[in-house]
């Protein structure tokens, strides 16, 4: 990490491993509260992220998760409540003293968690640039509130280090802010900003890098506010609201037709047949909605049969839906 942006990104994460940061970010997600689950407060005090990684329905004993920048520990300790055993769980880190740190909160989570041995955890030195993992060994790679620092070109790479380290259909679970529209230069061109996760990409922009890494199947779990930028402190022509995401980025081959991108589309039939089939593979139920993928949704309101019903995008996505 030689560029200058990155290395104010280190002296910031620095900082703040040494004294805890309640404003760096804004956490929006509750922690989980999963049976004998104690985080301690030390974790809480640095949960440097804007939402959560942890979605429990998705997570399985056999998962091998990496966690880029492990921060005070918190969302490593919540995986390896779910893995439980040597290793199982993956914590990269560039910055030495955040590494320091976490090691001291996982010896203080130990105390109040029997479940819970420090060899669960293997915290390695490293970035996301250059992820010190071997091919395909990925089950469940998660990052929180750090891809959105990077410029387009590294989060390019970051992207295709974690799309490398995944087995096929693994998962990139991710929570960043977002911008509603592309944000003035001069607020890019500040590298605390940037360290600060205050200038963030769109989320079109987002989900367009997801799918050029290759993933196919994208997962908008949420869509909340994190951050207002105001137009007098940031000399903006108006304010800005950030949005916080939480996405879900499967590691399956990209359909011909395009990628699946669910974000909260539903699909209804309230006809007087007992279901409606289009011939395309999606089975409606009368009455029961069906969450579809926004191509899914576009293709179903095309037809304009007067008894389907799409309602449009929420921006909330709880899984089990059709392509």
């Amino acid at each position: 990490m030689n560029d200058s942006y990155l290395a104010t990104t280190q002296d910031v994460y620095a900082e703040a491993a040494a004294t805890p940061d309640a404003a760096l970010c804004c956490t929006t997600s509750p922690v989980w509260a999963l049976p004998g689950l104690d985080v301690p407060e030390c974790m809480l005090e640095m949960n440097y992220g804007c939402g959560t990684t942890v979605h429990p329905s998705d997570l399985r004993a056999e998962d091998t998760v990496l966690y880029v920048g492990v921060g005070g520990g918190m969302e490593a300790l919540q995986f390896a409540w779910f893995t439980r055993r040597p290793g199982a769980v993956i914590a990269v880190d560039p910055v030495a003293r955040m590494r320091e740190k976490a090691h001291e909160n996982f010896a203080i989570a130990r105390a109040t968690n029997d479940w819970f041995t420090e060899d669960m955890v293997d915290v390695r030195h490293g970035d996301a640039l250059a992820l010190p993992i071997e091919d395909g060994t990925i089950t469940v790679a998660a990052q929180n509130c750090l891809f959105n620092i990077f410029k387009d070109d590294d989060r390019d790479v970051a992207l295709a280090e974690i799309y490398r380290v995944l087995a096929p259909g693994g998962r990139l679970v991710l929570s960043d802010p977002v911008a509603p529209h592309p944000l003035p230069q001069h607020l890019l061109d500040d590298e605390v900003l940037r360290a600060r996760c205050m200038t963030p990409p769109t989320l079109e922009r987002y989900l367009d890098d997801l799918v050029r890494a290759g993933f196919g199947t994208l997962e908008v779990r949420r869509k909340s506010p994190y951050r207002l930028l105001d137009k007098r402190r940031y000399t903006l022509d108006d304010h800005i609201l950030l949005d916080s995401i939480e996405v879900v980025a499967h590691k399956v081959p990209v359909p011909d037709d395009g990628p699946c991108i669910f974000t909260g589309c539903t699909a209804i039939y309230n006809g007087t047949d007992a279901q409606f089939d289009d011939g395309a593979g999606h089975v409606l139920l009368r009455e029961v909605p069906l969450a579809v993928c926004d191509k899914t949704a576009a293709a179903l309101a095309a037809l304009q049969h007067p008894d389907l019903f799409i309602t449009p995008r929420t921006w909330h996505y709880a899984g089990n839906g059709c392509c």
